[in-house]
């Protein structure tokens, strides 16, 4: 394999995103009120763009240093320690990260911190973080941007390579998400800087000033990452760490070795020992351990949505335990789903449809598990292709350059899908149009399948599969309104297409789909979203919708305090229409007892 490795790489990607409306590394100065020095505002002079893809063409110099990486990693099997307060531990038992392509090759190997490791490094982040929320958003932000540059430049190859090989990515799905990686760290200041500057109203400036000031949140988060990106990975540690916050990062075992090599780059960025602590452990020991201690402050978390609602017992279980109400962020993936309407572009939504769900064999939290088609477009424009391209894709080593998809990720992944697999061979309603096929003697390999569902009410059609299983219904055309509505209530999940060219349609579907997706995408792939420009967040049971990529998400991590400073303060204790004050009150006190006893007048109302 290794002698393959420079075939592997694939060429000619676009390189320009679209710049954004944001800015960055602006001016500082410090609120000016009589307070002194207690919220930091920032002038925005400078636009940010997301960061650009590399084309990695034949005998470039990025083509050369991937090469180098991806050789790098194979030849070297890494060590990844625990690490808690910037000191290393190595676990009793050793585990190794193999290739998900390849299972002879292992590329690193690491252990679970047990509950002794745990309860350390929660009491290690509790330590850090009262320091560490003193520290200046501006200080913070300079080690963000650093960060940002680090993983843009000289770490950028090295985790790109060990998401290849380690998370089975192809070079394209690789070098977005290193470029999403990116555009977290680097893009999010621009919202810290967005946040801070927010004054409350301040009506009369000369006698009171209200100010707003960030604080992060008392106690500890813990970050329960998923294997699927290292981008994501990272801004569900990085962004309350951001905000003011210590950190627990559990990182993914299927992800290990590219999380580390972020880990790495934050610490050499500047991110203080025990901000964040990297404690690779086992599920259930670690959700357990990290909602039993009474600083717990929040849970960050991306994964199935039955993990996240375990999470969220256990929390419940513990409520009256906590210093905190623990704020539980949390996205668990969902249904997405096409919809096409007959006035569609039928290449359009070949295309996009195949890529969303078979990408990365079908295993990001975006990728599309059902095609909706009417029937006046299925079999004559659309049935064709869908399966011919479908039956096409190539499936194989992540680094080779005519691998479209590679295997899913690890044995407990291959185990699920078979068992879709089976039970859609067994089915009724359901029928395999191509594909079905699946091979683990190497590699946990899955054949891109698409079945056709003639029940809405079937499983296939309700339930997440996250792998490379695409099911298709054929509505009859008078049937729109009825499968929309339908479609609504049985798909839930974090994005939802719709192909049309009629705009009439288009506004129904914007109702139809109003509460049952977090992101509603027009004549567009459900996968793809891009940090400030489609923040993405589902609803409904299958996550929190923060819309991680944009300001709302980092409202979660901070706990604002309110300080209001008054310059002339209130010295009369009556209000004006008492037509009484000190003064009055003062000079008359003595004579209080006399008149009393000589003159009592009736009481009578204000009317």
């Amino acid at each position: 394999m290794m002698s393959r490795v420079a075939h592997g790489i694939v060429s000619n990607m676009r390189s320009i995103l679209p710049r954004l409306e944001a800015s960055t590394k602006g001016g500082l100065g410090l609120f000016r009120g009589k307070s002194g020095q207690l919220t930091e505002h920032f002038e925005l002079d400078e636009p940010v763009a997301n960061e650009e893809l590399r084309q990695y063409t034949p005998g470039s110099t990025e083509r050369e240093e991937l090469e180098t990486a991806l050789l790098g990693v194979l030849n070297r099997v890494e060590h990844v320690p625990i690490v808690i307060n910037g000191q290393e531990f190595t676990a009793d038992n050793q585990l190794q990260q193999v290739l998900p392509f390849d299972l002879n090759e292992p590329i690193a190997r690491y252990g679970h911190a047990h509950r002794v490791h745990i309860q350390t490094a929660m009491e290690k982040s509790v330590e850090a973080q009262e320091d560490w929320d003193k520290t200046k958003l501006r200080d913070r932000i300079k080690i963000w941007e650093r960060g940002a540059e680090l993983i843009a430049g000289q770490y950028r190859y090295k985790i790109i390579a060990a998401i290849m090989l380690g998370q089975g990515k192809t070079l394209r799905q690789a070098e977005m998400d290193v470029a999403e990686l990116v555009d977290f760290m680097r893009i999010t200041p621009v919202f810290l800087r967005d946040l801070a500057n927010y004054e409350p109203i301040n009506n009369c400036p000369d006698s009171c000033k209200n100010t707003m000031r960030l604080r992060g949140l008392t106690g500890f988060v813990a970050a329960i990452s998923p294997f699927n990106f290292t981008s994501i990975a990272a801004n569900l540690v990085y962004t309350p760490a951001l905000m003011g916050n210590a950190v627990l990062w559990k990182p993914s075992d299927s992800a290990i070795l590219s999380n580390w090599y972020v880990f790495k780059a934050m610490l050499e960025a500047g991110v203080p020992e025990g901000v964040v602590n990297f404690v690779p452990a086992e599920d259930i020991t670690f959700a357990s351990t990290v909602t039993q201690h009474p600083k717990l402050a929040g849970i960050s978390f991306t994964g199935t949505s039955s993990v996240l609602k375990v999470l969220w017992q256990q929390v419940a279980q513990n409520i009256n335990e906590y210093e905190n109400y623990p704020r539980l962020v949390g996205e668990g993936g969902g249904k997405n789903f096409h919809f096409v309407h007959p006035s569609a572009e039928p290449e359009t939504a070949v295309a996009c449809t195949i890529r969303a769900a078979f990408e990365y064999a079908g295993q990001k939290c975006s990728s599309c598990s059902m095609l909706y088609v009417p029937e006046s477009l299925w079999e004559e424009k659309i049935k064709e292709p869908l399966l011919k391209i479908t039956s096409s894709l190539h499936v194989g080593h992540a680094t080779y350059c005519d691998c479209f998809c590679s295997a899913v990720i690890n044995r407990r992944a291959y185990d699920r899908i078979f068992m879709w697999l089976k039970y859609i061979s067994q089915c009724p309603n359901c029928r395999i149009l191509t594909g079905g096929g699946c091979e683990k003697t190497r590699g946990y390999f899955v054949d891109p399948t698409v079945v056709q569902v003639l029940d809405l009410d079937n499983l296939i059609c309700k339930e997440e599969l996250l792998g490379p299983i695409l099911g298709v219904y054929v509505y009859p055309d008078h049937k729109l309104k009825e499968t929309m509505s339908k479609v609504a209530k049985v798909n839930h999940g974090l994005i939802g297409s719709v192909f049309a060219k009629d705009s009439n349609f288009i506004r129904e579907a914007f109702e139809a789909f109003r509460f049952n997706v977090g992101n509603l995408n027009v004549n567009d792939k459900s996968t793809g979203s891009r940090v400030g420009q489609q923040p993405f967040g589902a609803g409904h049971m299958t996550g929190t919708s923060d819309k991680l990529g944009s300001p709302h998400s980092l409202l979660r991590w901070t706990s604002p305090q309110l300080i209001k400073e008054s310059y002339k303060p209130h010295v009369n204790v009556y209000y004006p229409y008492m037509k009484v004050s000190e003064e009055w009150k003062s000079e008359s006190s003595k004579k209080e007892d006399v008149v009393h006893n000589e003159h009592k007048e009736e009481v009578k109302p204000l009317s």
